[in-house]
């Protein structure tokens, strides 16, 4: 009856998420709703890819702590200073706000780019929840460093996982928001069981000769084979900007735009300190103890049952589904910016299945680092784009919501603003021979920033004499 409540199908087409217009003041979430879906969100199945990767690209201990403690105060910075102050202002979508500035034909580019990049990150979701389920029916699932799919009954999981997240999307930003409130208390417990069961059979006898095996047998400062060397400034950033493009580049617009307050904000927290510092530095235990076992290749559901057994298994599934919902909600937003007559909750299904298919290619979960840093770069630029545009234009006397303002389709400063802060930040990378695609979303953030200002002027000047027939 619970679940019928809760999942009413013709509720589903008629729910109201607000694309086009403001979230209404009747609408708004209490901070405890936020904490419970950016905790629900970040403490996600990925910690168990995420967290490993450090281990495996040689990381010492003391950069691991020092490095997720400085990057995730600053993440945590990002959306309480950047992302909520302009969610609440504007009480919208990152994809309509920016309708309004750039027109419809420009940012039909960002929400297509956006959609899909949504639908892989969603597809990394599903294929590492997919990862869990395997055990429990005895599927082999692909390991880290796997790139296809390794059998038919793999797919089938992928396709059953896929489903059932798809489906919670389509009901819209309440039911995510509730589901992620009944999994969010009980998952930090896991993933905080599972690290300190296993530091037994890696050496650790107290907490006094913790950091001796930390050292030792788990972040020992030496990559494995193949893998780059990372380092503080690795770590740093990648804590920092690895969620880049929800909160420096705004896509949390999308859920903060609920927040009663921009300080709502500070519910990141919970999901940078839970899931982005102790669920990595738990993982990172479980995946040293399968190398030490001498399983080269773990699956993140292969990690997580070293140190829960079957509770841990559904500790991955069920993160997996916390952060896919959201992540399909968003790519369905983004999606429905292309089509506006259509049904929100029509495009969410065919972004569930689109995602659902890129999840049976395991390199979706392999190169999720890699994934997620050009990310950061694409639309790092968009997010300066959308702050200047909020709060420094009325502040200098200049024109806010231009293509609206002028109904242009296409709106050329913002254009090439994107361009060529995308590609000097490309320029840098390749350079300065980077081997981290993150090292560069910060300074296409404040290229992004500063070229809006200078094109939009121009642009501006040249558009005086219309904007004056305008009354502006």
């Amino acid at each position: 009856m619970g679940v019928k409540k809760w999942l009413n199908f013709e509720e589903a087409k008629n729910v109201d998420e607000y694309e086009r217009e403001p979230v209404p003041k009747s609408s708004v979430k209490s901070f405890k709703e936020f904490v419970s879906l950016v905790a629900g969100e970040h403490i996600a199945g990925t910690e168990f890819v995420i967290g490993p990767l450090f281990v495996l690209h040689g990381v010492s201990a003391i950069d691991v702590f020092v490095g997720l403690l400085i990057g995730n105060i600053l993440a945590t910075l990002s959306w309480t200073l950047i992302c909520a102050p302009a969610a609440v202002k504007t009480r919208l979508t990152i994809f309509y706000q920016l309708e309004k500035i750039c027109g419809f034909g420009l940012v039909s580019i960002y929400n297509f780019i956006n959609g899909l990049l949504f639908a892989v990150a969603a597809a990394a979701m599903i294929g590492v929840s997919a990862s869990a389920i395997g055990i429990l029916f005895g599927v082999k699932g692909p390991g880290l460093t796997s790139l296809y799919p390794e059998s038919f009954e793999w797919v089938m999981i992928i396709v059953a996982v896929g489903a059932v997240i798809a489906i919670v999307a389509t009901f819209g930003f309440e039911i995510v928001a509730k589901f992620s409130s009944l999994f969010a208390p009980w998952m930090p417990f896991v993933f905080l069981a599972a690290g300190l069961a296993v530091l037994p059979q890696l050496g650790v006898t107290s907490f006094g000769n913790f950091w001796q095996v930390a050292n030792e047998s788990i972040w020992t400062g030496t990559p494995q084979e193949g893998a780059t060397q990372y380092t503080l400034i690795h770590i740093i950033i990648f804590s920092w900007l690895c969620n880049n493009a929800m909160h420096i580049g705004l896509a949390d617009m999308s859920i903060y735009r609920y927040a009663k307050k921009a300080s709502y904000g500070l519910a990141s927290a919970f999901g940078m300190f839970i899931g982005h510092f102790m669920a990595w530095i738990a993982s990172g235990i479980l995946c040293a103890l399968a190398l030490k076992q001498g399983n080269t290749n773990p699956s993140p559901g292969e990690i997580a049952y070293l140190g829960a057994g079957v509770a841990g298994l559904i500790c991955v599934v069920i993160a997996g589904w916390t952060t896919a919902n959201p992540t399909i909600y968003r790519a369905g937003l983004a999606v429905q910016g292309l089509m506006p007559s259509t049904k929100r909750w029509k495009i969410t299904v065919i972004v569930g299945i689109a995602s659902t298919t890129l999840a049976c290619f395991p390199a979706i979960v392999s190169k999720l680092d890699q994934f997620l840093g050009w990310y950061a770069l694409v639309a790092a630029p968009v997010g300066a784009v959308v702050m200047v545009d909020i709060f420094l234009f009325p502040k200098i006397k200049m024109v806010s919501n231009l293509a609206e303002v002028i109904k242009s389709p296409f709106n050329l400063s913002v254009f090439f603003t994107w361009a060529i802060a995308v590609g000097v930040s490309y320029g840098i990378y390749v350079y300065l021979d980077l081997d981290f695609a993150f090292f560069v979303a910060l300074p296409g953030w404040l290229i992004g920033g500063v070229l809006y200002v200078i094109f939009g002027y121009i642009q501006q000047k040249l558009l005086s004499e219309k904007l004056k027939s305008l009354g502006i």
